[in-house]
């Protein structure tokens, strides 16, 4: 990999890219130190503190801190990513879409259009709901203090910003798929979850390894290390591992020649899903406990301790042990979303007759409907593989910050998915450009 890099800087084209690249994020690390004007910037930080939950420590790690401070990227990337989602689900839904996205490379851009104004519109709502829902309870400076006018500025200023700030973030992402290297949006995403690093080796180190002795010390790291590789190997396994279905076509004549014959495979990804699942489970959980923050709730009435058992950071608590019931459903969330999310974004039966127009089947399949049960079959166990793995990544961060105490850390469970893909696919779109300039990679090695 490391030959792959030197052989890429070598290159004045693709060396020209990487600066862009970098760029760019410098870019985005000067915006997310610019503070919104007229709004109380340890706010968020303030009320995240309070929460603990593990859909906000995510949602803080993907804008890079830049929420809980209130800067004009506040919002980062997430209304881009949710459209997106949005707009998968609306293709496999409305047949207009889907047609559209069999246009080839035409259609594609009128989705990701789509798409952007998608972005804007919940970059309003979403800065919108904020500025008036908490506009009031400190977040505006000197709200309650102004009349109508006021008032109506210092929200408009606020929501003007942010939705700016999320548009501009969406601009660079795209600037960088054209101009740099790899996928903008994802570069974006690793690069906010990267810069809060120093922030948790700071953490890790006051929690673990400050006041104690050398000896203690050096047994931290080592076993802190030993966690993070384990991990980081686990989820290259899980991002990367497939069963391969084969696939046999049979050999035709086509004019004076017989064609076909060649033998290919179905790739079937054990973790079909990606981050979603988790994503969901985590969001659906912390929704009753946001909502019940503007109520004040008695964490001492039946209802408040169903709250504390739906709130990760009750979890794995050696003095209430009880409230880990919660991870029970965290858990079974976590299924119920990687089945329902795998199955519409994959269809057996469409592939089994695509299959069956070419003349593709699968070695001792039937073609048709007896091959779309066997696909169905074969996905039903790769997806609760692929779940299973997604469980244990999720878990272990809020098992270390129950257990000992710790604060979630940014760059574990979900977020380290999303930093190996992303580094995963940037080095494989490295590693493309030196190839087709003549270079050989470490995968030639």
């Amino acid at each position: 990999m490391l030959k792959t890099l030197r052989n890429a800087w070598k290159d004045k084209e693709i060396r020209k890219k990487l600066l862009y690249t970098f760029m760019m994020l410098v870019v985005i690390r000067f915006g997310s130190e610019l503070p919104i004007p007229g709004v109380n910037t340890s706010y968020f930080a303030d009320f995240f503190a309070k929460q603990s939950g593990d859909a906000f420590n995510f949602f803080d790690a993907m804008t890079g801190g830049s929420f809980t401070s209130m800067s004009v990227l506040a919002l980062s990337i997430t209304p881009y990513i949710t459209s997106s989602i949005i707009m998968q689900l609306l293709t496999i839904a409305i047949p207009k879409l889907e047609e559209m996205q069999r246009e080839g490379e035409d259609g594609r851009k009128k989705i990701a259009e789509y798409t952007r104004y998608l972005t804007v519109v919940l970059a309003l709502v979403e800065s919108t709901a904020m500025a008036v829902g908490f506009g009031g309870q400190g977040l505006l400076v000197g709200y309650n203090d102004q009349g109508f006018l006021g008032k109506a500025s210092l929200v408009i200023i606020a929501v003007l910003t942010m939705t700016a700030g999320s548009a501009f973030l969406m601009w660079i992402g795209e600037r960088i798929t054209e101009k740099g290297v790899g996928n903008g949006i994802s570069i974006v995403l690793l690069f906010n979850i990267v810069s809060s690093l120093p922030q948790d080796v700071s953490t890790l180190y006051n929690t673990f390894m400050n006041g104690r002795i050398i000896a203690v010390q050096v047994v931290a790291v080592l076993m802190m290390l030993a966690v993070a590789v384990a991990m980081v190997v686990f989820v290259v396994y899980l991002q990367d591992g497939e069963r391969r279905i084969p696939v046999q076509y049979s050999k035709k004549m086509v004019g004076r020649k017989m064609v076909g014959g060649q033998s290919s495979h179905i790739p079937l990804k054990v973790n079909t899903a990606g981050v979603i699942p988790v994503i969901f489970a985590s969001s659906i959980l912390s929704f009753p406990v946001v909502i019940a923050q503007f109520f004040t709730p008695d964490y001492s009435t039946i209802p408040g301790k169903i709250l504390m058992m739906l709130n990760s950071s009750s979890w794995f608590r050696p003095e209430m042990p009880w409230y880990s019931v919660g991870l029970i459903i965290y858990i079974v969330l976590i299924v119920l979303f990687a089945y329902f999310y795998t199955s519409i974004t994959f269809n057996p039966l469409e592939v089994a007759n695509n299959m069956k127009k070419s003349g593709g089947f699968i070695p001792g399949i039937r073609p048709g409907k007896p091959t779309s049960e066997y696909l169905e079959k074969i996905l039903s166990y790769i997806i609760f593989v692929g779940a299973v793995g997604l469980i244990i990544i999720s878990v272990i961060p809020i098992m270390i910050s129950g257990v000992f105490g710790v604060s979630r850390l940014s760059f574990l469970g979900t977020s380290l998915i999303i930093i190996v893909s992303v580094i995963l696919e940037t080095i494989k779109a490295i590693e493309s450009q030196v190839i087709v300039r003549n270079y050989k990679g470490f995968l030639n090695d």
